[in-house]
């Protein structure tokens, strides 16, 4: 079975503006109106989990990556989605969960999470070995070549692995493949003050180190599973702000891409962008938008919109309060969220709620935060007479025309779910061959 991430490419050889969204997200209700938005279309749905998400010892979320598989494929039972038209990724696959360790047990955790992936059904692997490991020199940048030499060890393994599963899967899909890794770490950008545009001599020296690496390590006929490079083509986000693309700043990138047209760009954190500049990434080569904190800060202006909703429809002592509940769970639990958030104990308490990092996704999971989710729904749903359309359009102005034109229903969860969903169409259109 042919991959149909190799037809980005192929299509864009063409002259046909092509490109696909990487939803990088473990969050049930996100998964939910990805797909559900995604049944109005033909295309194959991509959704990636990162090394420190999913990987051999469970990750944050508590998944291996066999685990997120079977996870993201009952999610789109539920919804009845093609589990066929599902592509899993995934992202930064490499030593980024052991960079405290020795390179040899470090790259030997890589290969076994790799290994696990590609077994589990991923079809798409960033091959991430960026980061420096215990025993890389302190104070010197870390090479190319040794960037693209443990690249390529990790790549051998996809191969055995996949060699392995077709003994019992002989249609298996192999999988495609993603080098570089001009971003920082998952999540987004902690300090932006630097932000450069990728350079097109460091691009091109990861393409050619690379390309070197697989004939040395007797690989070459893999290239041609090689379809994009991570690069940096100025897009980011931090705590309060956003830095859009700008293409003309891009330009000497996007323009040496030219010269490769076996390939395109993956972006990584393009979070927030506006949807002409999401297009305008995609026409320059950008093909391939990952998205992932956006998408749960938007179901939690969802939640959010629906808990002040709940203040004003249900009595005081029946309420879930779902603001309140998330503000002390972060704060008895602060290791995912204090790292990241500076300045005063409002500048703090602010973004715990609104930063464009959205921290708060690192809680979702919890089980006292799922109830607490679960009962605002609960709440909403038996309201008599449901939310007043007045009301709703207060707090959900999209989701109101929606109601009114027919197109959503009145479920709490439906309505948490659409804020996700007008993402989404961003990126549908920012894909799309058509502009819409």
């Amino acid at each position: 079975m042919r991959n149909p991430l190799l037809a980005i490419s192929e299509r864009r050889k063409s002259g046909i503006h092509a490109g696909i969204p990487s939803y990088c997200t473990a969050n049930e209700l996100a998964i939910e109106a990805v797909l559900e938005q995604g049944k109005r279309f033909d295309a194959p749905i991509l959704i990636e989990g990162t090394a420190n998400q999913i990987n051999q010892f469970g990750g944050y979320t508590g998944m291996k990556p066999a685990d997120f598989a079977a996870y993201v494929h009952a999610i789109a039972d539920k919804v009845n989605f093609d589990r066929d038209r599902i592509i899993l990724g995934g992202d930064h696959m490499g030593p980024l969960v052991w960079s405290d360790l020795p390179e040899a047990e470090a790259m030997s955790r890589s290969r076994e999470l790799v290994r696990l992936c590609v077994l589990a059904g991923f079809r798409k692997i960033h091959l991430d070995t960026s980061m420096k490991v215990a025993d890389d020199p302190v104070n010197e940048r870390l090479s190319d070549d040794v960037i693209a030499e443990r690249g390529a060890a990790l790549l051998e393994e996809c191969e055995k692995a996949y060699q392995e599963l077709r003994k019992t899967q002989p249609d298996a899909m192999r999988p495609v493949y993603i080098i570089g890794s001009e971003v920082p770490i998952p999540g987004g950008a902690q300090d932006e003050e630097g932000l450069q545009v990728t350079s097109p001599k460091d691009f091109e020296t990861t393409l050619m180190t690379y390309k070197r690496k697989f004939e040395e390590h007797g690989i070459s006929d893999r290239w041609q599973d090689v379809i994009a490079v991570v690069v940096q083509p100025g897009v980011e986000f931090g705590d309060k702000d956003i830095h859009v693309y700008d293409r003309q700043a891009a330009k000497s990138l996007t323009s040496t891409l030219r010269k490769y047209p076996g390939f395109v760009f993956e972006g990584h954190s393009t979070d927030y962008q506006p949807r002409e500049a999401l297009r305008e990434m995609v026409a320059d080569g950008i093909a391939i938008l990952k998205v992932g904190p956006a998408l749960t800060f938007a179901l939690r202006e969802g939640l959010f919109a629906l808990s002040m909703i709940e203040r004003e429809l249900v009595p005081e002592g029946q309420r879930a309060n779902f603001i309140e509940t998330l503000e002390a769970v972060m704060l008895a639990n602060p290791k995912n969220w204090q790292k990241h958030y500076h300045g005063s104990d409002e500048d703090k308490r602010i973004a715990r709620k609104y930063s464009y990092s959205d921290r708060c996704r690192y809680y979702f999971s919890l089980p006292e935060i799922k109830a607490t989710v679960a009962k605002l729904f609960a709440n909403i749903d038996s309201v008599q007479g449901g939310i007043p359309a007045g009301m709703l359009s207060q707090y959900m102005p999209r989701q109101y025309r929606r109601v009114r034109d027919g197109k959503l229903n009145m479920k709490a969860a439906a309505l948490a779910k659409d804020c996700v969903v007008g993402l989404c169409e961003d990126y549908n259109y920012a894909v799309s061959t058509r502009e819409e």
